[in-house]
C-alpha cells in the first residue's frame, strides 16, 4: 500500500480506508471477509485485517488461519474482495454497520485509564489533536461509499500483496 499523503488526522483519505477496513475484515463477525472467507466457503478459522498507517509507510494486513490446502482459495477471495472495494460502492447496510462498528470503538477506546493515558501519549507522540477520536467520529459518519471505493482505487494495490504463510506445507 502506498502511504496516504499525511498520516492519520490530516489526511481525510485515511478515514475512507479505515472504515473500508471495517467493511472487510475489521470487525470479524460483522465483515465481508468473514462472510466469504468463513461463512460462505468453510475456507477459513479466523479472518482479520488491519492498517498500520506509519509517517513514511504504511501496510495493510489480512490474516487469517485454515487448512494449508485452503490458502491459495482464500487468499484469491481476499483478492477478489479488496478488488470489488476498488470499483464497487459499499452497499447501505455494510457502509451503516461499519459506521456504527467504527464509532462504537470510540468510546471503548476509553475505557479504562490505562487505554486513556495510552491514547493520549499516541495522539501526542502524532501530533494530532487530543479531540481527535471526536474529529474521527464525524468524518466517519460524513464518508460516502464512493469515497470508500476512491480511497480504496488510490492506495491500494491488489496485484503486489506480499503473502506470508506460516505453517506445513499443502499436501
Amino acid at each position: 500500500m502506498r502511504k496516504p499523503s499525511a498520516s492519520r488526522g490530516s489526511s481525510p483519505e485515511y478515514y475512507a480506508l479505515e472504515l473500508g477496513n471495517h467493511v472487510l475484515g475489521g470487525a470479524f463477525y460483522a465483515t465481508r471477509l468473514f462472510r466469504d472467507l468463513r461463512e460462505e466457503t468453510g475456507l477459513v478459522y479466523t479472518v482479520s485485517s488491519t492498517f498500520d498507517v506509519g509517517v513514511t509507510r504504511s501496510i495493510y494486513g489480512v490474516t487469517f488461519g485454515c487448512d494449508p490446502g485452503n490458502v491459495e482459495k482464500a487468499s484469491a477471495i481476499v483478492i477478489r474482495d479488496l478488488r470489488q472495494m476498488q470499483t464497487t460502492p459499499v452497499p447501505p447496510e455494510e457502509l451503516r454497520r461499519a459506521k456504527a462498528l467504527l464509532l462504537r470503538e470510540i468510546p471503548l477506546s476509553q475505557s479504562s485509564v490505562d487505554r486513556i493515558a495510552e491514547k493520549l501519549i499516541y495522539l501526542s507522540t502524532h501530533f494530532l489533536p487530543l479531540d481527535e477520536p471526536v474529529s474521527a467520529a464525524h468524518k466517519y459518519v460524513a464518508l460516502s461509499a464512493d469515497e470508500v471505493k476512491a480511497a480504496y482505487a488510490k492506495w491500494l494495490r491488489p496485484a503486489d500483496l506480499v503473502q506470508v504463510t506460516q505453517g506445513p506445507p499443502a499436501k
